[in-house]
């Protein structure tokens, strides 16, 4: 009964199952293993974070470019501060409010994005203290540039002079004079009143909405793979019906007679 098994049209059939589960399986491994490799980035993220706080602060130069190695090390910077913006929209301890970002004029010639701290409500210079004059130094974490609309930055525009959505240096070119360090810094300790801003993980080591999408196409692999399991029994057990159905005479034994597998 099962010798239709040995014809061309099953060879096929079966040549295409043998493949196709083994590719759907591979596939779905690999999806869960970058989805694996998206959560133990985001685990030694979190423990270099938290290393980060109580190591000692290195001299900002040492620890550029921004990388995933330095993103959240402490670093120090001295300078003048100079031209304060505002972050808005950004949230802290789930309330709504805005940084206070000042660059900060080194000696390099070059300015450092600092973010003094934070503050709740709208946007408002008012509630923003101004940072201290003359020559300081900061301690804080290293960050690298934003990216509008990744992991919570808003990509709006339009917003009102001496505001900014992103932090990074294609974002502040065009509002501030100075040349600027491709990274900025927040505080350890917010100045004048103001919250501190943790550091954040950084860029591909967060589980976010790519990291999840991984998880999903492995599970939509596997699903393929058992797809392709279930339409083969079922292609068989037509086939056997047709096949037993056609030994007791309930269908016209012919050569020419097309057999179900091939409408399926």
């Amino acid at each position: 009964m099962y010798r239709f098994l040995l014809t061309p049209r099953w060879w096929g059939i079966n040549v295409f199952v043998l493949l196709a589960i083994p590719f759907c399986v591979f596939m779905g491994s690999w999806q869960l293993s970058r989805f694996e490799g998206r959560v133990q980035d985001h685990r030694a993220a979190t423990e270099q974070a938290a290393s980060d706080r109580h190591g000692a602060a290195r001299p900002l130069a040492a620890m550029l470019p921004v990388d995933k190695s330095t993103s959240g090390r402490r670093v120090t910077a001295s300078g003048r501060y100079g031209k304060q913006l505002l972050v808005p929209g950004r949230e802290l301890d789930g309330k709504r409010g805005f940084y206070v970002l000042t660059l900060l004029r080194t000696d390099s010639g070059r300015a450092l994005p600092v973010v003094r701290g934070w503050l709740p409500g709208k946007a408002d210079p008012a509630k923003a203290a101004a940072p201290p004059v003359g020559e300081v130094t900061v301690t804080g974490a290293l960050q690298a540039s934003e990216t509008p609309g990744d992991n919570g930055v808003s990509a709006q525009g339009g917003l009102p002079a001496g505001q900014t959505a992103a932090i990074s240096s294609a974002s502040l070119v065009n509002l501030v004079p100075d040349r600027l360090y491709d990274a900025w810094v927040t505080l350890d300790r917010a100045d004048a009143g103001m919250k501190a801003v943790p550091a954040t993980a950084p860029n591909g080591t967060g589980l976010d909405l790519k990291a999840f999408q991984n998880l999903g196409y492995t599970g939509e692999w596997f699903v393929f793979a058992g797809f392709v399991v279930f339409m083969w029994f079922r292609l068989l057990r037509r086939e056997v019906e047709f096949q037993r159905d056609a030994a007791l005479g309930l269908v016209p034994k012919q050569e020419d007679v097309s057999s179900p597998a091939a409408t399926v």
